[in-house]
């Protein structure tokens, strides 16, 4: 029987009656859902579909119908609503079968698998237009209430021993049943049905390789026997844990935290640049003690080899990762780089030799051959994807991978999915049209663009600009709560991304913030640092800090003015700018730097001798810097005019200052905004467009200096100023 709520050690027992006593059928089904995938033992992000068969009035008849609610396609259960969930007739799903028989080319691999799931679209009760899952025949067929279908690490070791078929009668005493693998679809629904029916006791089915499917007459019964199958499987694996010789025991010492700090920073970009021959992805680094057990084992090599076992995983990381040969006690960095790039080339490979081997005519072209998971002993694991989610998402795949090996070690022999089969699934026509129909990717959907400045001003407003377009965004300043500011803001309107942090896995999306002071290298140093371990590498870099302070008469403060302008507004950006280089560098993918200086470089003004200097100076730096990264990176500059609106160089006493130089009426008792709108509109008058520049004026710029649409163009300044003839090119 299912554990009392405390006893539970493996699994957490989430439910509240006080809480599901109160909601609608549809609503106890979400419920559940939510507090399966509360739970990261339970399933997979994005994995595991539940049901439930209730009693609604048909919007034609009015008729009392029975109808299938199921987790549709996509989604996860932690997050999922009532948009989430399919509604289908659940006697039109029946009549289906009819359907199936008639295909000529039957079998759970033929092309009527396939077929049947355009079918589902013509059972959709009120018009649901939610995409079923090719799980739902399973839960049509499975003649109970409620049924739950599942994908937990402890289950799934069991089901991918060698001797799996036994197992499943020695732990879970004859209370699940047993179906050996099949690809999910209607055959497969089929089969459990069938045995479903002979054994009408059973709680449950084990299916090989894949997890398991389990049913009730109620909610929250159902909830407690997922938790017990789960459960079970987990104190079976605990009471044969192996300890210290888990994996063979331990071969490789793991590398202090400094020093393997030191050589991700050095070895990400170059991984990055490799990994990335055919497009750009974007890294997920992972060291918890769990993974590092793993890559440091007698057996890490030989399970590596042998690929992931549950189709959930694999689609994500591949049939299996790259496992790199290197003892970090006693090889180099160079020998790490070297073998990573043996490996690689062999990966590559054996990824082209398993595609020729198991593709057949009207199989999907071959996809990228690099890996998305890299294991390195004594470092730990690195999870590459299209953008920060998805490689978050497969860093935490391949570890419900590691505890799969895990359990199955411990009671048995782990064996993976043989390659035809772990091929169809991965070329499957549905996998490839689900792929197909993906939205195309934003312009910066896979670069990593690091903005200075990003507290405030036009570096915030650039931040937002490029954000929208896709870029993971670094959005650094000196000032470090304005920068998680803007951080938080990106993310509460991009979201986290699905995946789970903790366990090592870095907990950033599309957004981070850093703290940094461009005048000093190590801070700077610090910064890419922390925005390489976050993302794997670089792609742009836009400066907008600058320093703005009035001048006077007094001689020894003007020469401490010119010594902090020159500090920030060129040495500033040079660098960063040389400090980037080294990472450019080792990705050898093409980048952009923009750097901010002013139109003041080309107007000279009294009582602003040091800015205006070190903003032509810094006009320069643009030009030289262009050189110097040539070619694999563009180098451009953006001069603004004078930015009033939420600019850090315009504070209140500035604007008051200015607004009286110019004898233009104001009240002390106005607000800041209101004071800088007043001396905003008077510099507009002075342009050939009459318009006030925004910082919104600028980004826009900005982005487009990095966007690739300018790719040909480098080493020149932009003036963003509403058109002031002062600074035309002379």
């Amino acid at each position: 029987m299912p554990y009392k709520p405390d006893d539970y050690r493996h699994v957490n027992y989430l439910w509240e009656d006080d809480v599901a006593d109160q909601l609608s059928p549809v609503e106890n089904l979400v419920y559940r859902s939510n507090k399966l995938g509360e739970d990261q033992r339970i399933t997979n992000t994005g994995g595991g579909n539940t049901s439930a068969k209730i009693m609604e009035a048909d919007p034609l008849t009015g008729e009392s119908v029975e109808v299938l609610w199921v987790k549709g396609s996509g989604g996860d259960l932690r997050t999922s609503t009532k948009e989430n969930f399919s509604s289908l007739y659940e006697d039109k799903l029946k009549a289906l079968d009819d359907v199936y028989q008639n295909y000529e080319d039957k079998g759970y691999k033929s092309a009527g698998e396939d077929r049947m799931v355009g079918m589902f679209k013509h059972c959709n009760f009120c018009l649901n237009p939610r995409a079923s899952s090719i799980d739902t025949p399973l839960h049509s067929m499975i003649d109970e209430k409620h049924v739950d279908h599942l994908h937990p690490n402890a289950v799934i070791s069991i089901a991918s021993c060698k001797d799996q078929e036994r197992l499943t009668e020695l732990v879970w005493g004859g209370k699940l049943l047993y179906v050996p693998w099949m690809r999910p679809g209607w055959e497969a629904a089929k089969e459990c049905e069938n045995i479903y029916a002979a054994n009408p006791e059973a709680w449950g089915i084990l299916l090989g390789q894949h997890g398991h499917t389990n049913w009730s007459s109620e909610s929250k019964s159902c909830y407690e026997t997922s938790l017990w199958v789960i459960e079970t499987a987990a104190r079976f694996i605990e009471e044969h844990d192996k300890g210290e010789v888990t994996f063979g025991g331990q071969k490789y010492q793991s590398l202090a935290d400094d020093k393997r700090t030191q050589l991700l920073r050095d070895f990400l970009p170059v991984a990055r640049g490799l990994v990335s021959s055919k497009v750009k992805f974007i890294g997920t680094v992972q060291t918890d003690e769990a993974t590092l057990r793993f890559v440091n084992s007698v057996d890490a090599p030989r399970l590596a080899e042998l690929g992931t076992s549950c189709p959930d995983h694999f689609l994500r990381t591949k049939i299996k990762p790259l496992y790199v040969d290197f003892d970090p006690q006693n090889d180099s960095y160079e020998q790490l780089v070297e073998n990573f790039k043996a490996g690689l080339e062999k990966y590559r490979a054996d990824y082209a030799a398993y595609y020729e081997q198991c593709s057949n005519a009207d199989s999907p072209a071959m996809r990228d051959p690099s890996p998305t998971v890299v294991l390195i002993p004594g470092v730990g694991m690195i999870a590459w994807g299209k953008n920060k989610s998805e490689s978050r998402v497969t860093a935490e795949f391949y570890n419900c991978a590691i505890e799969v090996m895990r359990g199955a070690e411990a009671v048995s022999e782990y064996t993976a999915l043989p390659a035809q089969e772990a091929f169809d699934i991965e070329y499957w026509a549905l996998e490839e049209a689900k792929l197909q129909r993906m939205p195309p990717e934003k312009t910066l959907a896979r670069d990593v663009v690091v903005v200075i400045g990003a507290g405030d001003g036009i570096g915030k407003a650039t931040a937002m600009r490029v954000a929208k377009e896709g870029a993971h965004v670094v959005c650094a300043d000196i000032g470090l709560e304005k920068a998680e500011q803007t951080a938080k803001e990106l993310t509460d309107i991009y979201g986290q991304g699905i995946g789970v942090s903790g366990s090592g896995i870095s907990a950033c999306g599309p957004a981070i913030a850093a703290q940094v002071d461009i005048t000093n290298r190590q801070s700077v140093q610090d910064m890419f640092t922390q925005v390489i371990l976050a993302y794997g590498g670089i792609d742009k870099v836009i400066v907008t800090a600058g320093v703005f302070i009035a001048e006077g008469d007094d001689f020894d403060r003007n020469d401490k003015i010119f010594e902090k302008s020159f500090d920030v507004n060129v040495k500033g950006g040079y660098v960063v700018g040389s400090e980037a280089q080294t990472i450019w560098q080792k990705q050898n993918l093409p980048g952009a730097m923009v750097l901010t200086t002013s139109v003041n470089a080309a107007v000279s003004k009294k009582g602003s001798l040091a800015y205006d200097t070190s903003k032509s100076a810094a006009n320069h730096l643009v030009r030289e810097l262009a050189v110097t990264l040539s070619p694999l990176v563009n180098v451009n500059g953006l001069a603004p005019a004078t930015v009033v609106q939420g600019s850090s160089m315009f504070p209140r006493d500035r604007v008051i200052s200015s607004l009286s130089k110019y004898d233009l009426p104001f009240d002390e008792s106005e607000s800041t905004e209101a004071l800088r709108d007043k001396l905003a509109s008077f510099y507009a008058q002075r342009t050939l467009t009459k318009q006030p520049i925004t910082p919104d004026d600028q980004a826009e710029a900005a982005y487009l200096l990095v966007s690739g649409q300018l790719s040909k163009t480098t080493g020149q300044v932009i003036s963003v100023d509403g058109g002031l003839h002062e600074a035309f090119l002379r």
